[in-house]
This record gives structure tokens, sequence and C-alpha cells, in this order.
């Protein structure tokens, strides 16, 4: 058994498929299965259910593959370990943000990171929420930007911000004028929300459920942009994160963006990693990055744009007086 052996299974387990794994191991696909079958031979025990269009792994298959995966995750760690030993503050990290804050929070934070680890190389990943907490359990990710609450043992969850929302409504909303809301005021308001998967859904459903508001049927997005269109369209209102209406987002006249009074709703974000990562000291500092927002970038208040107000009309002169 060799390493090069558990990395071929683990692609395997992955791709169910010969052609796909050999490709991700930048080997050809008949050294692939030839080594996978020597495993095999050398284990005594069948790892692969071969058909003509697809791959299975047999239940032993599974669970060799999962200790693999532990393996080969030690094996990097031990890697990276040796590594920042020379240089702690160089390298390459691999970052998961989810949809709805990573083209938001970027823009502010990447200069910042740049000017204080220049020798850094920041590889960004976008997934879900689960999505990314299978990176990180699986060692392709070093660090993952979520939304709390995680309930985790195994990850470190540094606090970075609380985030407030804001209700975006079109105009001529019957809210669009108030300079700012009570949660009360969404009672009976029907919010256009994003599909299963995304954090964001779950945030907006429990302030739905707090406000007495509902989620609009027949509509789900699929992005942040998509409920920004659907708003202007008139189809609906919706909840924004402060971070996604902040420059370099372009304002638009065909919203009004409401910020709420009184223990707004809000999430809050993390940066995690796991607790026996080899990085987790230059994974603080990387940290103290990220949360060195500011304040600004935070308020809700400033953020907010009310809809535009009735055009003034021209004030006449009094009567018997000419105009100059």
């Amino acid at each position: 058994m060799n390493l090069r052996d558990l990395r071929y299974l683990v692609a395997l387990a992955e791709h169910r498929h010969f052609g796909r794994a050999a490709e991700a191991c930048f080997v050809s696909q008949p050294t692939l299965s030839m080594q996978v079958k020597k495993l095999e031979e050398e284990l005594d025990v069948a790892l692969v259910e071969r058909s003509p269009r697809r791959v299975l792994l047999t239940e032993a298959g599974h669970a060799i593959a999962e200790r693999a995966r532990a393996v080969l995750r030690e094996v990097d760690e031990i890697r990276e370990l040796a590594r920042r030993r020379h240089d702690p503050e160089a390298g390459t990290v691999r970052l998961g943000l989810f949809p709805t804050i990573g083209p938001y929070l970027l823009p502010h934070v990447v200069p910042a990171i740049r000017v204080r680890f220049p020798r850094l190389e920041l590889l960004l990943v976008e997934e879900k929420t689960e999505r990314i907490l299978r990176m990180l359990h699986d060692g392709k990710l070093d660090a993952g930007v979520l939304a709390l609450p995680l309930h985790d043992p195994q990850l470190h969850c540094e606090f970075l911000f609380e985030e407030p929302f804001l209700l975006a409504v079109p105009p001529d909303h019957r809210l669009a004028k108030r300079q700012a809301l009570r949660l009360d005021d969404l009672e009976d308001e029907s919010l256009l929300l994003l599909e299963e998967g995304h954090c964001l859904r779950d945030q907006a459903l429990d302030v739905c459920r707090l406000a007495g508001a509902n989620e609009k049927e027949g509509f789900r997005a699929t992005s942040l942009e998509t409920l920004r269109q659907m708003v202007a369209a008139h189809v609906g209102v919706t909840l924004m994160p402060t971070l996604s209406v902040q420059p370099p987002v372009a304002r638009s006249d065909a919203l009004a963006l409401l910020p709420f009074r009184d223990h707004a709703p809000s999430r809050r974000i993390a940066m995690v990693w796991r607790k026996r990562s080899a990085m987790a000291g230059f994974l603080e500092k990387l940290a103290a990055t990220l949360k060195a927002l500011p304040p600004a970038l935070l308020d809700a208040r400033k953020a907010a744009s009310p809809g535009p107000a009735a055009p003034r009309r021209a004030r006449r002169p009094p009567a018997g007086r000419k105009r100059r």
C-alpha cells in the first residue's frame, strides 16, 4: 500500500468513473485501473464493482476510501506544517465562501490581505455552506467564511462581524417612504427567498417566523442578483444583507432599501477551520484581517436608500407680482 494508490482510490470514490478519476490524478486510465486492482489484491478484498457505464464502490471500498481520505489529509497537514516552519505567511490558502457573502465581502478585504500578506496565494472557492463544510473535512479547503451558528466539534469558529439586513421594496410599495421599520411591519408580507441550500434562505425564514410574514409561493431565486431584479420588477419584497448593497454594487432607483430599528435582523459571520489544522496560527492572523472592516460598511442606516420622493410642483408667484 502507498499514498499514490490511496489517492487513486479516493479519486475513484469521488468521480465514480475510471476515466474522470484518472484525469483528476493526471495518469492514464489503464494505470489507475491497474493500481486499484493491485490494491485489491494486496488487501484481498473487492473495493470496486465494475460495470460498462459506471463504477460502484463495495461496502469495504467505501470504508477504506473514507480512511484513505483521513490518511491523505494528515499527510497534507504534515507537509504544510513543515513548510510553514520556513515561511508562515507564504504559500497557498484555499478559502471557501458562500455565494451571498463572497462577491460583496471580497472587494473590501482582498486589497488589505495583499498588503498584509504579499507572499500569500489566496485561492477562493464559492460554494453553498454544506459543500464548504464537506470540503473542509476532506482537506480540500483550509478555511471557510460561513454564517453562524455551526455545530461541529471538529471546527474552530472565529467570529468576524454581524451583518444587518435591510428590506428591499419597489419605490411605490406601502413601506417605501419609511425611514426605518419595525419587525412587525412585515406582518402578512410575502417575501421572495432563495432556493434550498442557501443559508440566507434559512435566515430569512427565521425573520418571517418572527415577523408573521411568509414566503412568496411559486418563486425561488438562485442568487441575490435575481432577488434584486425581481423586486425591481415589482414581483415582491426581500431581505438584503448590508454588504450586498454597498459600493462597488451599483445603486438602483428601482429599489428602496429600508433599515430596521432596534433588534434589527442580522446574520453573524465567522471564519472556520479544522481545529487540528497545521495552519491554525496563520489562519488566526488572516481572520483578523477579514475582521477589520470599516464600521460604516456594516451600518444599515447609512446603506439605506428610501424611495424617491414625489417631485415638487413649482410655486406660483402671488397674484399681481411680476416675475423677475
